[in-house]
């Protein structure tokens, strides 16, 4: 049996009133991430079915990390001692219609989550480029979608509850906890072990997409406001050769504009004449519906469909949040690259973001326009120009994705981040003895 299809049968396998080590894992490969370029540093894998098993193990081992959909890139997420894996822990726990919110255990995936809340009328303001990922660990990292208007998916948080060190039950929200939950919600994976989190709803809708291609870089140099605020999420995709955007993705809703139909051109880009793939090599077939198709919302704001390996699957990431107004100059620093670049790259994708106020959310205070680099999976080509890149965006003072690869100082991340101290204090007080730390957190944050 390989590693993911044991993943689904986790559910089966732990249904036990007991906290289940998953002997599979021992057997084949190593533990890794989902795209293979992270090899975890324990096999030690158990299953919680219950939020009482749950808190015994985590009060009885001095040291631990939740194990998540594994879609981060670097090891923000290993552990040298013992995973714990919340999927049997994936039920909508509870939807309610008055206050438009929904609260769901940490284990679920949007991919699960979201057709549930539109078969009851409901809708997310905005999901990731693939639905794959877990809620708890996404809203953790401050993981996004795009639209200047819409926040990363950690801003639909109005309330979480984790387990902490001691094996004491937290619940904190937006309405009564202030600083303390806005400190929490991107937790980074150090503050406890997320049970429950609640999320802000607002009425389904439909949506479409169309996709428009070979934008000449000169229209987006002189029109990028205009560019992003042509739709209710766009996404720019570049291989930085021959001075153009490759594609360009609108993804619209359908009721605000009943009589639209698509220009046959897009400040010069040509409207695509059938579905595309980011990476114009491969296949468009897990891909969400374009052309116009509409479709319910979470089946429009992600790239990739549930049911199909997300991107190229195989990879490497990292990005970049960009203040906003240095969009235009950041990406042209990066194109001014595009040789050293575009040998290694499968496909760079430019995003918007709008500001929150959560403490270590990479938009905290400032709207961003992000630049994702999805690369070849050669490591050692990668980490050569990853510092060439961060060199010539930082005078930007942008700040990385938490989840992907990035080689900015622990002394920058200290000088990006205003409320870092803050953070890391209300680490300490939550896991003084730091059970939930490992040589990323350490590194990166407290010893930063």
């Amino acid at each position: 049996m390989d590693k993911r299809t044991f993943l689904k049968a986790i559910s089966t396998l732990t249904a036990g009133p007991v906290i289940s080590p998953l002997l599979a894992w021992a057997v084949g490969d190593k533990l890794k991430n989902w795209a293979g370029n992270v090899e975890y540093s324990t096999e030690n894998l158990y299953a919680a079915t219950s939020q009482d098993l749950l808190k015994s193990f985590v009060k009885h081992h001095a040291k631990l990390k939740v194990l998540g959909s594994r879609h981060c890139f670097n090891k923000i997420a290993d552990s040298r001692d013992y995973f714990l894996s919340l999927k049997p822990m994936d039920d909508v726990i509870s939807l309610d219609p008055h206050a438009h919110t929904v609260t769901v255990g940490a284990g679920v995936t949007y991919g699960k989550l979201s057709p549930y809340l539109h078969e009851k009328g409901f809708a997310l303001h905005n999901l990731a480029s693939l639905p794959h990922i877990s809620v708890a660990g996404a809203c953790s990292t401050a993981t996004h979608g795009s639209g200047e208007k819409n926040g990363n998916l950690s801003t639909a948080v109005s309330a979480l509850e984790f387990v902490t060190a001691s094996g004491d039950v937290v619940n904190l929200s937006r309405q009564k906890d202030g600083d303390t939950f806005l400190g929490a919600v991107v937790g980074l994976g150090a503050l406890g072990v997320i049970t429950k989190l609640t999320l802000d709803l607002q009425p389904t809708f439909l949506m479409r997409q169309y996709v428009y291609e070979n934008l000449p870089l000169r229209q987006m140099q002189d029109h990028f406001d205009a560019i992003e605020a042509s739709a209710y999420s766009v996404s720019l995709f570049t291989d930085w050769q021959k001075q153009r955007i490759n594609e360009v993705w609108l993804k619209s809703i359908v009721e605000t504009e009943p009589g639209y139909g698509p220009e046959p051109e897009f400040f010069g880009a040509k409207l695509a004449t059938k579905n595309l793939h980011p990476i114009a090599e491969l296949s468009a077939e897990n891909c969400t519906e374009q052309m116009g198709v509409p479709g319910p919302w979470y089946d429009r704001l992600p790239h990739f469909r549930m049911g199909f390996t997300p991107s190229a699957g195989r990879e490497l990431q990292s990005e970049y949040f960009v203040p906003r107004q240095h969009a235009v100059e950041a990406i042209l620093a990066v194109e001014r690259l595009r040789d050293q670049v575009s040998p290694h790259l499968m496909i760079t994708e430019i995003r918007t973001i709008a500001a929150d106020q959560l403490w270590m959310s990479p938009c905290r205070q400032q709207p961003c326009v992000t630049i994702h680099f999805t690369w070849k999976p050669d490591w050692p080509a990668v980490s050569a120009l990853l510092p060439v890149i961060e060199r010539e965006l930082a005078p930007f003072n942008v700040r990385p994705h938490w989840g992907k690869l990035f080689t900015i100082t622990p002394a920058r991340l200290k000088s990006l981040y205003e409320k870092l101290p803050d953070f890391i204090q209300l680490a300490r007080r939550l896991d003084p003895q730091g059970k939930f730390r490992n040589d990323f957190l350490n590194s990166n944050i407290f010893n930063a």
